[in-house]
């Protein structure tokens, strides 16, 4: 498992892996960031889904964590979690199942994921997955790209170097008014 980053979760999963001069399991990175969001009570505002294989094998590669903001955990068969996590467990619900090969995870990540995309207007338009096996992580960037954008303006914005902010006061209506 990677370090997180400059997170303090992710410093003590460094020096833990320095000391025992291994790779960390996937539950002692869980249990480091369960630890460390716990001491926070939900005042970081984070939620992560947390994957891996480890070293007693690959069946744990369709196992996630989920992680809320508060350091409660779930151990799932597969995870969902943001804005368009509804549509997304839907098809992840209805076509998954036990022993995948990786190009058909891959397609039931991709219609997920886009399943989200057209429900939730917050859920952006380009699908990005990760796939984890033993010993090597490869993410797909920009894996299907939907609603590109078609609009260009024939405008062009051009600013001074030294373009400052001239008005910072917002008015807004009397409510007591209406």
């Amino acid at each position: 498992m990677e370090g997180g980053g400059g997170s303090r979760a992710g410093a003590a999963a460094d020096v833990h892996r320095f000391h025992t001069s291994r790779d960390s399991r996937v539950v002692t990175t869980l249990t480091l960031l369960k630890t460390h969001l716990f001491g926070y009570q939900g005042h970081v505002s984070t939620a992560l889904v947390l994957g891996g294989v480890e070293i007693t094998g690959p069946h744990l590669h369709t196992m996630s964590y989920i992680i809320y903001p508060h350091g409660s955990t779930d151990t799932l068969p597969f995870a969902t979690m943001g804005s368009g996590s509804l549509a997304d467990m839907e098809i992840f619900e209805s076509k998954y199942r036990e022993g995948l090969i990786k190009e058909v995870g891959v397609k039931l990540v991709t219609e997920a994921i886009c399943s989200g995309i057209f429900n939730d207007l917050g859920s952006g338009r380009n699908v990005d997955v990760c796939v984890i096996t033993k010993g090597q992580t490869k993410y797909l960037r920009n894996h299907l790209a939907l609603n590109p954008c078609t609009y260009v303006s024939d405008k062009v914005y051009t600013f001074s170097k030294k373009t400052e902010v001239l008005l910072l006061e917002v008015t807004m209506p009397d409510c007591r008014a209406l």
